[in-house]
């Protein structure tokens, strides 16, 4: 996907356009968007598995 010096431009123009102080918060920002997706993913895949079992009985 990306290799070493594509991630480290990447940071770069990250570090630039917000600044070394909003990274901490970017970062949180995108850890807790990431794991509520995951979230509901998984909530979708359960909800899934009932419908599928209540089909079947």
């Amino acid at each position: 996907m990306f290799g070493m010096s594509e991630g480290l431009i990447i940071l770069a123009i990250v570090v630039l356009f917000f600044g070394g102080k909003k990274l901490p918060e970017l970062g949180k920002a995108l850890g807790q968007s990431l794991n509520s997706f995951k979230k509901g993913l998984k909530d979708e895949e359960e909800k899934d598995k009932i419908e599928d079992q209540n089909k079947k009985s």
